[in-house]
C-alpha cells in the first residue's frame, strides 16, 4: 500500500540534464529524478547539489525494469535523449544515423520507488521506449497520480489505442496533446499562487496540469486529434521514409520544414 498522494512531489523520470526539474523547483515542488546514464547522473549531481543537501531532490541513477538487477542501457552518441534500455529503439535510431554505445547500469522496478517516495502529484515519463512499464505499473497502486504524462507512440496506432485504454482503465479522462518540439516561454503560478517567470531549455518536456495550453479532451477527442499527426508521423515523420529519400526529394523535404514533421507529442492526462 503506498501512502496518499503527496501534493509537492513530483517524479521526473528520464532527468536527462535536468531541464524539467529546474522548473519544477521554481514551482515550489520536491523532485524525485530517475535517469539510467551515468554521466548525466553525475551532471544532474552537480547542477542539484543544493537541493540534494536540503532533501528537495532525490536522484535514483537506476533504469526502469520489471526487475532488480543490471541490465543494458544503450547510450546514444549523437542524441543524448535518445538513451534507451530497448534494444528495439536502439535499432531504430540506429537506422536514423545515431549509433549507441551498450553499457550495464543497475535496474529498479517503477512500483519500488513510489513505495519508497510516495505516490507523486505529477508523474514526467520519457524514457523512450519503457514510457508504459510506469504507466501500467500504476494498476497495481492504491494511489495514482492527479497529472502524468509520458511520450506517446509514434510508430503503432494500436500501441497508441492501448495506451489511452490503460490510462483510462486507471481512472484518467481528460487528455491533452502536447507538441514538443518547442514550448512557449512566459510566467506560471507556483504552489503558493505566485507568478515566476521561465524559459524552457531545448529537451524539456514543458509545463502540466492546468498550465498547459489548450482545453482538456475527452479520451474519443484526443485519440481523434492524433489521426492527422500520426498521417504525418507515417509519410514525412522523422521516424517514416529514410531521412536521405526526403532529402532528395524537394517537395517532401520543404513540407517537413514548412509543418514541423519531425516534431513529437506528449500526451497529458488527468484524474478529475
Amino acid at each position: 500500500m503506498t501512502e496518499a498522494e503527496p501534493t509537492d512531489l513530483i517524479f521526473d523520470v528520464g532527468a536527462h540534464k535536468g531541464e524539467d526539474s529546474d522548473f519544477y523547483f521554481k514551482l515550489g515542488y520536491r523532485v524525485v529524478a530517475i535517469e539510467a546514464n551515468p554521466a548525466l547522473a553525475d551532471h544532474l549531481k552537480e547542477r542539484f547539489s543544493k537541493e540534494i543537501g536540503d532533501g528537495s531532490f532525490v536522484l535514483i541513477n537506476k533504469a526502469i525494469a520489471d526487475t532488480e538487477g543490471t541490465i543494458s542501457f544503450f547510450v546514444n552518441k549523437k542524441k543524448s535523449v535518445w538513451g534507451t534500455a530497448d534494444p528495439e529503439w536502439a535499432r531504430r535510431n540506429k537506422a536514423l544515423n545515431a549509433e549507441s554505445e551498450e553499457i550495464k547500469v543497475e535496474s529498479i522496478r517503477f512500483s519500488d520507488i513510489v513505495a519508497t517516495y510516495g505516490c507523486p502529484h505529477y508523474l514526467k515519463i520519457d524514457i523512450e521506449g519503457a514510457d508504459m512499464r510506469c504507466v501500467n505499473a500504476l494498476k497495481n497502486m492504491a494511489y495514482r497520480p492527479k497529472y502524468i504524462s509520458l511520450e506517446s507512440t509514434m510508430t503503432s496506432w494500436s500501441d497508441l489505442l492501448n495506451e489511452f485504454n490503460t490510462l483510462e482503465s486507471l481512472g484518467y479522462t481528460k487528455f491533452k496533446l502536447v507538441n514538443q518540439k518547442k514550448h512557449s516561454d512566459g510566467n506560471f503560478r507556483n504552489r503558493n499562487g505566485e507568478l515566476i517567470s521561465h524559459t524552457f531549455e531545448e529537451g524539456a518536456s514543458g509545463p502540466f496540469g492546468d498550465s498547459l495550453d489548450g482545453v482538456w479532451l475527452t479520451k474519443r477527442q484526443a485519440i481523434r486529434a492524433y489521426v492527422p499527426i500520426f498521417i504525418q508521423y507515417k509519410t514525412i515523420g522523422v521516424h517514416s521514409l529514410p531521412s536521405k529519400v526526403i532529402k532528395r526529394t524537394p517537395v517532401l523535404r520543404l513540407l517537413r520544414r514548412a509543418f514541423n514533421y519531425d516534431s513529437w507529442y506528449d500526451t497529458h492526462a488527468m484524474r478529475e
